[in-house]
C-alpha cells in the first residue's frame, strides 16, 4: 500500500515490488547503512522524557496527524515523541535490517502477518501489559490482528478501512436491481446487467494487487477464516481440493468482470463505475477518491462479499489495519509503554480521523458522530466482523506474494484454463521460498 496525497493508505505497485519488507532480508544485507535510530532532536538513549520513533508516514496528510497525536500525548504525559520519518517505501523496504539493528522504541507497522512474523523473530517487545488497560477499546477481531502466534500483543491498531463490492445506489434504483447476499444471487445479479448493458464487475489488474483481493474474498468466504490464514502463511498446499474450488468459482464469475484487466489501472477501473459503465466494483473505500463529484460520492454505496458457504456466511471482513509496534530492546520501555496505551485510546483515534476523514477508527469506543454515511457503513462493518483479514501481501510473506502470485493470478486473468497446473506451479515456489 502507499499513501495518496489524501492520506489513505491505498494499494500501489510501488509497495509491491520484488523483496519489500519481512521477505527483503537477504537483498538488504547486514551493515549497510539503511534506516536508523531516530536522533532528529538529538536526543540521549534512556531519556525518560523521550521516546523514539520510527515512522513511515512521509506524506503531509499522515505526518500532520500524527503530530497532533503525539502532542496530545505530551501535554497528558510530559513525554517528548522524537520522530525519525522515512519515506513510505524506504521504511517497507529496509524495516527487517532497521529492526535488527538499533531501531526506535516504537515504530509504525501493520496488523495480521507483517506484525507475526517479526514477533516470531524476536523482533518486536511483547505488550500484553498495555493491552490489559486498552482491550475494552477493542473488538475481538481486531484483538485477534493484534495478536502473534504465541498468543501475546504485539501490536495497538489505529485505523483500517473495509474492501467491499461498490455500486451507484441511482443505477439499482433505476434497474431495480438488490443487493445479493447469496452467490447465486450475485451470478443471477450479473447476468442481469449483462442483459441491461452494463459491466457487471468493474476491474483492473494492471498493478497486480487487486486480483490477490478478489481471491482472498473467494477464499474465505468458500474455506473460512482460518484455512484462509493457513494458506496465506505457507501451511497450508495450494494443490488442496479447496483451493481449486476457489479458482472453479472464480472461473464462472471471471466473464462478468470487464475485459482486458492486466492493461487496465485500479482507477481508470473505478472511472467505469463512476460513469455508471459499470455495476459493481470490488475494492477498498478508497475508491471514493475517485468519485470527485459531491453527487457522484454521495450515489456511491457498498455492501460484503456475497455468501458462498453457509458455515462461514459473511463473517470475514478484509480490512487492512496500520497502527504500531514496540521495539524488541526499547530505550526508554516505560515511556513506550505509555505512548502505546495512549494510541490505543478513543482520542488518539480521533485525533487522526479529524485530519484524515478517509478511513475508520479501529476502536469501538471512538466517536462516530462526524463519520460520513460511508464512513459509519465501514465501521459497522468491520466492528461487526467474526474475523478480520488484512489483504493476501500482509497476511503472507511479500516475497511470494509479489513473485509468485502476482504473475500467477495475471495469468489465470487472461486464461483460466489449465488451474491444475497453475497451483501445482504456485505450491512448489511457495515450499521454496517458504522454506528459506
Amino acid at each position: 500500500m502507499h499513501l495518496t496525497p489524501s492520506g489513505l493508505a491505498v494499494p500501489g505497485p510501488s509497495r509491491r515490488t520484488l523483496l519489500r519488507g519481512v521477505g527483503g532480508a537477504a537483498a538488504l544485507g547486514a551493515g549497510v547503512p539503511l534506516l536508523s535510530a531516530c536522533g532528529g532532536s538529538g536526543s540521549s538513549a534512556g531519556d525518560s522524557k523521550t521516546v523514539t520513533l520510527g515512522s513511515n508516514a512521509s506524506d503531509a496528510v499522515p505526518k500532520k496527524a500524527f503530530a497532533e497525536i503525539y502532542a496530545a500525548f505530551k501535554k497528558q504525559s510530559g513525554i517528548t515523541v522524537d520522530v525519525n520519518t522515512k519515506d513510505h517505501n524506504t521504511f517497507q523496504e529496509q524495516i527487517n535490517t532497521y529492526l535488527q539493528g538499533t531501531p526506535d522504541d516504537v515504530f509504525h507497522w501493520f496488523a495480521g502477518y507483517r506484525m507475526q512474523f517479526f514477533a516470531e523473530k524476536g523482533l518486536a517487545n511483547p505488550i500484553d501489559d498495555v493491552w490489559d488497560k486498552i482491550g475494552g477499546n477493542f473488538p475481538e477481531a481486531m484483538k485477534k490482528l493484534s495478536q502473534g502466534a504465541d498468543g501475546k500483543f504485539y501490536f495497538v491498531p489505529l485505523y483500517t478501512y473495509p474492501w467491499a463490492l461498490f455500486y451507484r445506489k441511482s443505477v439499482f434504483a433505476e434497474k431495480g436491481y438488490e443487493v445479493p447476499t447469496t452467490w447465486d444471487q450475485l451470478i443471477a445479479l450479473c447476468k442481469q446487467m449483462e442483459k441491461d448493458k452494463l459491466v457487471p464487475i468493474a476491474f483492473g489488474d494492471k498493478d497486480a494487487w487487486p486480483a490477490m483481493g478478489t481471491f482472498d474474498q473467494l477464499n474465505f468466504r468458500t474455506n473460512g477464516y482460518d484455512f484462509h490464514v493457513e494458506l496465506m502463511a505457507g501451511k497450508a498446499s495450494w494443490t488442496d481440493a479447496k483451493v481449486r474450488k476457489v479458482f472453479d468459482l472464480w472461473a464462472e464469475l471471471l466473464p462478468y468482470h470487464q475485459e482486458g484487466a492486466v492493461g487496465r489501472t485500479w482507477q481508470d477501473a473505478a472511472q467505469t463505475l463512476a460513469s455508471k459503465k459499470a455495476g459493481m466494483y470490488l475494492l477498498g473505500t478508497f475508491v471514493g477518491q475517485q468519485f470527485t463529484n459531491k453527487d457522484d460520492l454521495d450515489d456511491l454505496d457498498f455492501f460484503a462479499f456475497p455468501e458462498i458457504d453457509p458455515a462461514y456466511g459473511q463473517d470475514t471482513v478484509e480490512a487492512p489495519t496500520d497502527g504500531f509496534m514496540m521495539s524488541k530492546s526499547p530505550k526508554n520501555k516505560a515511556g513506550a509503554v505509555k505512548l502505546m496505551e495512549f494510541l490505543g485510546t478513543p482520542e488518539a483515534e480521533q485525533i487522526y480521523l479529524k485530519a484524515d476523514p478517509n478511513v475508520v477508527a479501529a476502536s469501538t469506543k471512538a466517536d462516530i458522530s462526524s463519520y460520513t454515511p460511508m464512513q459509519k457503513k465501514a465501521y459497522e462493518m468491520i466492528s461487526g466482523a467474526k474475523t478480520l483479514t488484512q489483504f493476501m501481501d500482509r497476511d503472507s510473506r511479500p516475497d511470494f506474494t509479489s513473485t509468485v502470485m502476482q504473475p500467477a493470478l495475471q495469468k489465470f486473468i487472461r486464461d483460466p484454463k489449465g488451474i491444475d497446473s497453475l497451483l501445482s506451479s504456485i505450491e512448489r515456489q511457495k515450499k521454496t521460498i517458504f522454506a528459506s
